[in-house]
């Protein structure tokens, strides 16, 4: 029974941490570029760029909690994107395009699920087969080209140009899924459930948990939140195309990681990978402000990445017996 609250005193540690982490590099951009870190336009434009891969986040970490993993959310969204905006060249309103979007990144998940949960495919083989078919779709749909938001649905543009307070709308989405995602988490018995088949599948059908099911209802969670996001992409790119997500599914994962969710599953926070995920875009951020290359970048998320793991399995070796 002691277990738990160490438990939770070590995920407030590590969101101490994050939040350092954060502070600091706050700190790095207000010595290398004060003249615009600091500013209330960069500050919304941080907060922007962090909503769509914000929320693929929130989905990932149910997947990786639930021990599985999602290769696959980039092109998932991709697709969800090219199929809505296909609807809008038909003449379709704003609201279906929407539904579609939701549908479509729902069912795609649930495809994901259910290949992992009853076709018996290793998590990692399935989403990189879907990752692979998802994209293809996405190009033959759009026969590789970028189709734009016609102006009659300028209402799914409005949530990137709109405010409230000077903040865009879809950052109000983003935080909406966040909440959404952290009472689901850790107010439910879905969100105990997922903790449980994370931690032991087998232990949990013992208890009476239906295993298989649940996994199959965290894709499709998942494929939820990339639906949300191809619809915020298509808010702030007024567009729809295959090639929207390129390595999103790598940028979730790493946040997820860095936020101190455990790949093998069982352990992890929603307010953890938010953290994590704002570390990575205030990197870029600050990468972007400072001119320096995008191979740099790239190669400094890779280390941290690496760091965050090791840091996890010394971790685990030293809670071992």
């Amino acid at each position: 029974m002691a277990r738990f609250p160490l438990l939770a005193r070590a995920g407030e540690v590590r969101h101490l941490g994050l939040v350092a982490a954060l502070v600091l590099l706050a700190l790095v951009g207000l010595a290398t570029r004060p003249e615009t870190f600091a500013t209330y336009s960069n500050l919304v434009t941080i907060l922007s760029l962090a909503a769509t891969i914000g929320v693929i986040t929130v989905g990932m970490t149910f997947v990786i909690i639930g021990g599985g993993i999602d290769l696959s959310v980039g092109a998932i969204m991709a697709l969800a994107s090219v199929w809505a905006t296909t609807l809008a060249t038909q003449s379709y309103g704003p609201v279906v395009m929407v539904i579609c979007a939701l549908l479509v990144g729902t069912g795609t998940g649930l495809v994901n699920g259910l290949l992992i949960s009853y076709g018996r495919v290793v998590p990692f083989i399935a989403t990189l087969a879907m990752m692979v078919a998802a994209g293809g779709l996405a190009q033959r749909m759009s026969d590789r080209r970028t189709q734009l938001v016609r102006p009659e649905n300028s209402a799914i543009v409005d949530l990137s140009t709109g405010r409230v307070l000077g903040i865009p709308l879809v950052v109000y989405v983003f935080a909406a899924v966040v909440a959404a995602g952290w009472v689901l988490l850790n107010r439910t018995t879905f969100g105990r459930r997922t903790y449980a088949v994370g931690g032991n599948p087998e232990a949990a059908r013992i208890a009476g948990i239906d295993v298989r099911r649940h996994t199959v209802l965290l894709y499709g969670l998942s494929g939820l939140c990339c639906g949300i996001a191809a619809v915020i992409i298509m808010a702030r790119t007024t567009t729809g195309s295959s090639t929207h997500g390129h390595l999103y599914e790598l940028d979730a994962i790493a946040a997820v990681i860095i936020g101190g969710t455990l790949l093998t599953g069982g352990k992890g926070t929603i307010i953890g990978s938010i953290l994590g995920l704002l570390i990575f875009t205030v990197i870029t951020n600050l990468f972007i402000l400072n001119g320096l290359n995008t191979s740099d970048q790239l190669i400094a998320k890779g280390l941290i990445i690496v760091v965050a793991v090791l840091l996890q399995r010394r971790g685990l070796g030293s809670r071992s017996p």
